[in-house]
C-alpha cells in the first residue's frame, strides 16, 4: 500500500513501520530470555542466569508494549481490528501476567513455559497474521468492540499462564507417581531442570487459581460478544461457527473448574485445562481464518 493510499486512508505509515520494527525487537529480546531461562533450569546454580533472563523478559515486554502502543497510534483506534492486532494484545498481557506475578513471587521456573507459547504466538502473527495498519471495516466501529475484544485478549493471556502451569504440574506429577512406584524421594526421581519447581500440589493449586482469574473474563467475554450483536446485528446468538466455539471454550473451562473441585480429579483436571488451551488455539487459528461467518476480520 502507498504513502499516499495510507495517508488518505487516516494511517501513519512511519508510525506503522516502527511498530513492525519493535515487534522484530520484543521477540530477539524474548528469545534471548527463553535461552536464559533454559540455563536457569538446566544449570546447577543458575540464579544470575534467571535474573538476567527476568530482566530480558521485562525488556521484551515493554518492547511489546511499545509495538502495541505504535500500532495504535498509527491506526488512530484501539488495535484490535484484526487477527494480528489481537494476537499482539493477547501475547501482550501473557507478558504483563508473568511480569506482574515475578514483582511478588520468584517465578523465573515459569519464565521458559511462558515464553514459549508466546513466541509462538507472535510468530505467527508477523509471518501468518501480518495485516497491514488500516482503518475498521463499518461494523466494527463501535465502542463494544474494544470492551468485548480487550476481555477477550486478557482472558486468553491468563489462560496462556494457565495452560503452562497445567502442563508442569501434569509433569510435576508423573514423576511423583514414579517415586513413589521405585520408592525414591521425588526431588530425585525428578530430571535436574524440574528441582527448581514447586511441589506437584502447590502446582496444582496455581493451575487453578489462574483458571479462577481467567473463567470470569472469558464469561464476561461471551456476554459481551452476545449483547454487541444485538446492536450490530439484531440478535443475541447466530450460531456463527465463532460464537459456538466461543461457547464451547467457556463449557470446557467450567469443566476443569467442576473436576477440580471434585475429589480424585486433580490429574485429570489438568488435562481438561489443556483440552481448553487447544480450543483457544482452534478458535482463533482455524476458525476465525478459514471459517466464513461474522467474525471473518482476519485480514487475510
Amino acid at each position: 500500500m502507498t504513502l499516499a493510499v495510507l495517508a488518505a486512508a487516516g494511517v501513519d505509515e512511519q508510525m506503522a513501520r516502527t511498530s513492525d520494527v519493535l515487534l522484530v525487537v520484543a521477540m530477539m529480546l524474548l528469545a534471548l530470555a527463553m535461552l536464559g531461562y533454559t540455563g536457569f533450569l538446566a544449570a546447577d546454580d543458575g540464579r544470575r542466569i534467571g535474573t538476567v533472563a527476568q530482566g530480558l523478559t521485562l525488556a521484551g515486554t515493554v518492547a511489546l508494549v511499545a509495538t502495541i502502543a505504535t500500532r495504535a497510534l498509527a491506526v488512530q483506534r484501539a488495535p484490535l481490528g484484526n487477527m494480528y492486532e489481537f494476537a499482539l494484545v493477547a501475547a501482550g498481557f501473557a507478558l504483563l501476567a508473568y511480569c506482574g506475578w515475578a514483582l511478588v513471587k520468584d517465578v523465573r521456573w515459569l519464565g521458559l513455559f511462558v515464553i514459549i507459547p508466546v513466541l509462538l504466538i507472535l510468530g505467527m502473527a508477523s509471518s501468518v497474521w501480518w495485516t497491514e495498519a488500516s482503518e475498521l471495516m463499518p461494523s466494527l466501529q463501535s465502542a463494544w468492540l474494544v470492551i468485548h475484544v480487550t476481555v477477550a485478549t486478557l482472558s486468553i493471556g491468563i489462560f496462556v499462564v494457565g495452560f503452562a502451569l497445567a502442563v508442569l504440574h501434569l509433569l510435576s506429577r508423573r514423576f511423583e507417581e514414579k517415586a513413589e512406584r521405585t520408592g525414591t524421594e521425588v526431588a530425585a526421581a525428578r530430571p535436574r531442570w524440574m528441582r527448581r519447581l514447586p511441589t506437584t500440589a502447590r502446582l496444582d493449586k496455581l493451575t487453578y487459581s489462574a483458571h479462577i482469574i481467567a473463567f470470569p473474563l472469558w464469561t464476561f467475554t461471551l456476554v459481551a460478544g452476545a449483547i454487541w450483536a444485538e446492536k450490530a446485528w439484531g440478535r443475541y446468538w447466530g450460531w456463527d461457527p465463532k460464537e459456538v466455539w466461543t461457547f464451547v471454550i467457556w463449557v470446557v473451562y467450567a469443566a476443569y473448574l467442576h473436576a477440580r473441585a471434585t475429589a480424585g480429579w486433580n490429574r485429570q483436571a489438568s488435562w481438561v485445562a489443556i483440552a481448553g488451551f487447544l480450543c483457544i488455539v482452534i478458535n482463533y487459528a482455524i476458525v476465525n481464518v478459514y471459517f466464513v461467518g461474522w467474525h471473518s476480520y482476519s485480514g487475510m
